[in-house]
């Protein structure tokens, strides 16, 4: 079985040096693992049967459940069984986790995270909506609301957080935690002790950035 991991069009134009080191990562430990960057709304040209190591949830979903013979699984599942991660240590620090919506029925992806979490000694303070019951960051209503009621809808979801700290998964929903006015921290910047930087993060600007990469790619 071809296996191959994907970092995902986001992760990609955030910051590619940490994709780059989560390759040579996964390469250390399993071999002969190919970097994949078409985007997963493309036909991916696999050999199948094909297993996609990603750190995106959209592409969790996607190849998942479009495309014969791919199977998924998050990288973050992948470093919750690791015993050789150099994790660092966040000396009990409280933080939050935005659960991404195409993980919502997905408790492996849920669980690894937190997992993480916990061996990188951070202390999680769940939302009151959370896992299963948790909801959109409001970037999934862009392109079917107005960008001002997107917004509004991401401070609302912002302010739903319990500490200042909000972890995520997706890209996007670092940008709608900023946008909400809280501090994200993305989860591969968290493994590799970086800050989260806001970047590119008016909704119309960041989709744009986004299709063009998936043109692309």
């Amino acid at each position: 079985m071809q296996t191959v991991y994907a970092p995902g069009c986001a992760l990609m134009l955030y910051k590619p040096e940490l994709a780059g080191r989560l390759l040579q990562w996964l390469r250390t430990e399993f071999g002969d693992v190919d970097e994949h960057l078409t985007c997963c709304r493309h036909e991916p040209g696999l050999q199948r049967p094909a297993r996609v190591i990603n750190t995106c949830p959209g592409c969790d979903r996607r190849y998942r459940q479009l495309y014969e013979d791919v199977s998924t699984i998050s990288l973050w599942e992948v470093l919750a069984a690791s015993t050789n991660f150099p994790f660092p240590e966040y000396d009990g620090a409280l933080m939050t986790v935005l659960d991404a919506c195409p993980t919502r029925e997905q408790a492996r992806v849920q669980e690894a995270i937190r997992t993480l979490l916990s061996k990188m000694n951070i202390s999680v303070v769940e939302p009151e909506r959370t896992r299963t019951r948790g909801t959109c960051c409001g970037d999934t209503f862009y392109g079917s609301l107005p960008v001002g009621e997107v917004k509004q809808r991401m401070r609302t979801r912002a302010a739903e957080m319990p500490v200042e700290d909000v972890v995520v998964y997706c890209v996007s929903c670092s940008k709608a935690m900023h946008i909400g006015g809280k501090q994200p921290r993305y989860i591969v910047d968290l493994l590799f002790a970086e800050e989260t930087a806001p970047g590119t993060f008016e909704p119309d600007e960041w989709h744009a950035e986004i299709d063009t990469f998936i043109a692309s790619h």
